[in-house]
């Protein structure tokens, strides 16, 4: 599974794009701590993802929505509604490989950031060995 590119906003619509932020945020906080490193490169590639349209006020309301459904739900059930809103394996590609930089992005990547993303990748149908092959890659760059 090569890293992917961030998809063009005009193929993304409400349900794909939240989900891509939600599973980016999850993963910059998989080891509880979301480190200015990692909130950097989520915030850079939700600006990217969305062409700078989305305001602060909006991103800290779906953050918060994000925090909530995650205390009330659990994880399992966050990765679960992401396949749903990720129909496509391209898209689940897309996103795996999104949230793999976030959690790089501080140069590090701890125990529960792995498991997170092998989590992610099972969530997702992702093949366990290729999602574990692009977290290397990625660790190693």
């Amino acid at each position: 599974m090569p890293q992917m590119s961030p998809p063009p906003l005009k193929t993304l619509d409400e349900p794909n794009l939240e989900a891509l932020i939600e599973l980016m945020f999850l993963a910059a906080f998989a080891d509880g701590e979301f480190s200015q490193e990692e909130k950097l490169h989520f915030f850079r590639s939700v600006e990217s993802l969305t062409d700078r349209r989305i305001p602060q006020s909006t991103m800290d309301e779906l953050i918060q929505t994000v925090v909530t459904q995650l205390q009330k739900e659990g994880r399992a059930a966050r990765l679960a509604s992401l396949k749903e809103r990720l129909p496509s394996p391209q898209a689940r590609k897309v996103a795996f490989s999104l949230a793999a930089q976030v959690v790089v992005a501080d140069g590090i990547v701890r125990s529960s950031e792995r498991e997170l993303l092998l989590d992610v990748a099972a969530a997702l149908e992702l093949d366990q060995t290729e999602a574990a092959e692009v977290v290397r890659r990625l660790a190693a760059s």
